[in-house]
């Protein structure tokens, strides 16, 4: 029984909201306390449009001497109507503003995004080949110090200072095409 009394006053009592933080804690109780309970999530309140203001008016005299006590309210009305679409084609006018520099700048940001993968993809393309002409030269330096290797056994006896010195001409005209292909491929 005690404990139906306990449930009882907790229920009973009040609880006092102090704050925006307790009203929130309040409200998210309510909610856990049955979660299979729909919630509805209101929409966003629909755009006005235009409002709408006949082209002409007859028999306005407005404010000025002359008229009835009746014309200056029909005045006043008008007037408010004119404004308010005025105000509204103005508010309309910027917000069309604001949403055009808006997708300009996220055109401008895709664009150097754009521009910046470019690079990169390029950098990587460069650094592709390089790596893949750089395995082609060792590999054809093994194929050639393995012929040469062979050829040496050979013709060890044959071979005279005179062709020695042909030989290291050669190497040094591969070296300075080599370099002529790095400086080719920087420049691009």
């Amino acid at each position: 029984m005690s404990e139906n009394k306990d449930k009882d006053e907790s229920e009973d009592t009040k609880i006092v909201i102090k704050n925006n933080a307790d009203l929130q804690r309040l409200k998210l109780s309510k909610l856990m306390k049955n979660p299979d309970k729909p919630i509805i999530i209101p929409e966003r309140p629909k755009e006005r449009g235009i409002p709408n203001v006949p082209d002409f008016v007859r028999n306005v005299m407005g404010s000025s001497a002359g008229a009835g006590s009746g014309e200056f309210h029909v005045y006043r009305h008008l007037r408010r109507k004119e404004y308010a679409r005025q105000k509204f084609m103005q508010e309309k006018a910027e917000r069309d503003k604001l949403d055009d520099d808006y997708h300009k700048k996220l055109e401008e940001y895709q664009k150097l995004a754009e521009q910046q993968t470019e690079k990169k993809r390029l950098k990587r393309l460069k650094k592709k080949q390089k790596k893949k002409k750089k395995s082609e030269k060792s590999q054809d330096r093994q194929s050639s110090s393995e012929h040469s290797e062979h050829s040496d056994e050979e013709h060890e006896n044959k071979e005279t200072p005179m062709e020695t010195t042909d030989n290291n001409e050669s190497t040094n005209d591969s070296k300075e095409d080599m370099l002529e292909t790095k400086d080719s491929q920087e420049a691009e």
